[in-house]
């Protein structure tokens, strides 16, 4: 079996570099059976690395440990699930997830365009190919997930492995690593897309109509895997946190800045005819930017829990980009000319400024996240001595700049295109900003004295105003004209022109999740060794140690405190936060399972640390306004799902033209 598995990766590496061969020599000679060959070869490859793929599952469901990787990252005392996400759990299988992916997406591509796009079709194979052919060399000839135990040349097992990293042992780890790997393949497409572009000098924007879709679809995802990710750290590693601005963190967030960025100023070339040079550097960037990505994780040039060891597998990494990012370059300058917009900015006070201002601040947030992440590696070369920014680093550059980005998102919408009146303004401006600043002078009264908090929640209800007044303006007009009721209305807008206001609802979603950013801002925690019978007061809230108790399984060792939780004096519930030790395990560290109160107006989390002697260590905090964190995130998603939904005006005017379309060329029988 283990044959079969290295046989299909070397031959899919075989497929895939006649695939880009093919593509560019079918084009160049103008033979299309060849370019149909080379597209049917991305089938094949498909084909191949699923079959490897399948072979390196069952030998983890089996428990087959005469593999090194199944040595490695799995045992069999672990739950069948984790047998299955150790998949992903290691570099080898991780990478040959990465391929199955792209090679499953550049299919899907294939599939979907076989009687469209033919003029630039063949660059666009050629470049996924390429793409895939440099990660099937990592899979066939660095770190081959189908190496195999051998004591004197023969091959033989371990009686069990070493098992998954304990700290991915955790439901959402069966989905995070995906999602996140969903994102950063998926941005391959868009970037072949546009370079299949400029090598053929396409007239118009069909690249952009065509990949817009693809690059909300793969946003959407890497969006999923970073909030995943976030929920991850807050329920697993104990300190209560969501994100620490840690380097494979930024890793994820960079290649979403960049996607963010694109969205937007696409809509600026598909209806100005502007921007055309500042979108493929957009596509091309968010696509380095994910290889980059990769590269942080897997390199080990930055430290993280998340990271693998240190490996020279960065080097090919380093290698790939260097060359891309070259070529890429050399594309777009020799393209220059055919990248002229079409149209001028004619007023700072337009909706096209708001989104250019939009981009910049993007940009500018992601060089200083890109920054931040390598000043480590820059200071160690430079110095000699490794220097690393922390949180507060972080926290005290990107509070302002998010902020200023929240902002953004409510009043670009109040922008008319080309040029805003005064009197626009005022109408549009009038309700936000007093109901922004009524709510801030509250705030104040109340007792609110942290500055960033104050802005930050009179940002959001500004935002959260345009959003509910655009969704009213145009439900009030189709309610009284068709007779129904206000949501009823509201639908039928949102169904008219799906891509606007799932927009909005992505916008409301960032909203809500910048609530629970800055409720961050009046956390309050404690830590105590606390025999039974002791208790703390936290906040409102008084934690009583009822008693201590412990375990075992076939996979871990466990110890639970039990707390009883009361709130102003009124008895609420009892809380078990857990400790684990996992027995096979490198290392063998302890993990934790937390135990969280989750309300809208705030969380109650206790983690127990380990015990101290006779007394039990409890770390316990109160988050004020943490869900509204995923509430957000479930709203981006949802937005984003239905802007993905063709409009039904399109769909009518489609349906329209093909009738009658029908109708004129399709003779009637008589």
């Amino acid at each position: 079996m283990e044959n079969i598995g290295a046989l299909a990766v070397l031959l899919a590496f075989c497929v895939a570099i006649y695939s880009v061969i093919g593509s560019i020599t079918g084009k160049l000679r103008r033979n299309p059976f060849l370019i149909v060959s080379a597209e049917r070869a991305v089938y094949g490859v498909w084909f191949l690395i699923t079959l490897s793929a399948a072979v390196l599952v069952s030998a983890l469901l089996t428990g087959d440990f005469r593999f090194v990787y199944v040595a490695e990252v799995s045992n069999r005392a672990m739950p069948t699930i984790y047998k299955f996400t150790a998949w992903w759990g290691g570099q080898g299988g991780s990478l040959l997830l990465w391929s199955w992916l792209l090679s499953t997406y550049a299919a899907v591509v294939v599939f979907t365009n076989r009687r469209k796009h033919r003029d630039f079709m063949p660059y666009v194979v050629a470049v996924l190919s390429t793409v895939q052919t440099f990660f099937l060399i990592l899979n066939t000839f660095v770190v081959s997930p189908f190496e195999m135990l051998a004591v004197d040349k023969a091959i033989t097992a371990v009686p069990d492995g070493n098992g998954l990293n304990p700290l991915l042992q955790y439901p959402a780890m069966a989905i995070h690593p995906p999602m996140l790997y969903l994102g950063y393949v998926g941005f391959a497409v868009p970037f072949a897309f546009a370079v299949g572009s400029l090598i053929t000098r396409q007239p118009g924007d069909d690249w952009i109509h065509t990949t817009r879709r693809w690059t909300m679809v793969t946003w959407l995802f890497q969006s999923c895997g970073i909030v995943l990710g976030a929920a991850w750290a807050y329920h697993v590693l104990g300190w209560g946190g969501y994100w620490n601005w840690d380097a494979v963190e930024n890793a994820s967030l960079l290649p979403w800045l960049g996607g963010t960025a694109f969205l937007h100023s696409v809509m600026m070339q598909e209806k100005k005819g502007m921007m055309k040079v500042w979108n493929m550097v957009l596509v091309s960037a968010t696509f380095f930017l994910c290889i980059f990505g990769t590269f942080l994780t897997r390199s080990g040039v930055v430290s993280s829990v998340h990271a693998f060891a240190r490996s020279q597998i960065g080097t090919y990494f380093v290698t790939f980009l260097a060359i891309g990012i070259a070529g890429t370059i050399y594309l777009i300058l020799d393209r220059l000319s055919y990248l002229k917009s079409e149209a001028q900015l004619e007023s700072v006070i337009s909706r096209e400024s708001s989104f250019m201002f939009n981009n910049l601040v993007l940009l500018a947030s992601c060089f200083a996240v890109l920054w931040g992440t390598l000043f480590p590696v820059i200071s160690e070369a430079v110095s000699k001595e490794k220097i690393s920014l922390d949180a507060a680093w972080f926290n005290q550059l990107m509070i302002p700049i998010g902020l200023f980005l929240l902002v953004l998102t409510g009043v670009g919408p109040l922008f008319a295109w080309r040029r805003t009146s005064a009197e626009s303004l005022r109408r549009n401006f009038t309700v936000p900003g007093i109901s922004s600043l009524v709510l801030v002078g509250a705030l104040a009264a109340a007792g609110v004295r942290n500055f960033y908090a104050l802005i930050s929640f009179g940002f959001c209800l500004f935002v959260a105003i345009t959003i509910v007044m655009e969704f009213f303006r145009g439900a009030r007009q189709i309610a009284a004209k068709n007779q129904m009721n206000l949501a009823h209305a509201v639908v039928e807008l949102t169904h008219r022109n799906t891509r606007r206001y799932g927009g909005y609802l992505v916008h409301m979603g960032i909203v809500f999740m910048f609530i629970g950013f800055t409720g961050a801002a009046f956390n309050k925690s404690r830590v105590d060794e606390m025999k039974p019978g002791d208790s703390v007061t936290l906040g409102s809230y008084r934690l009583t140690l009822k008693d201590t108790h412990e375990g075992e399984n076939d996979n871990y060792m466990w110890q639970k405190a039990a707390i009883e939780v009361s709130k102003n004096g009124e008895f609420l519930k009892v809380m078990e936060p857990e400790s684990r030790l996992y027995k096979i395990s490198s290392g063998r560290q302890p993990t934790h399972e937390v135990a969280v109160r989750t309300r809208l107006n705030e969380d109650l989390y206790l983690n127990f640390a380990g015990v101290n002697g006779d007394r039990a260590v409890i770390q316990s905090y109160v988050f004020p306004l943490v869900t509204w964190i995923w509430i957000g995130a479930l709203t981006l998603i949802f937005g984003t799902l239905v802007a993905l939904v063709p409009s039904k005006v399109k769909r009518e005017y489609a349906r329209t033209q093909v009738v009658g379309f029908t109708r004129k060329h399709v003779p009637v029988e008589k």
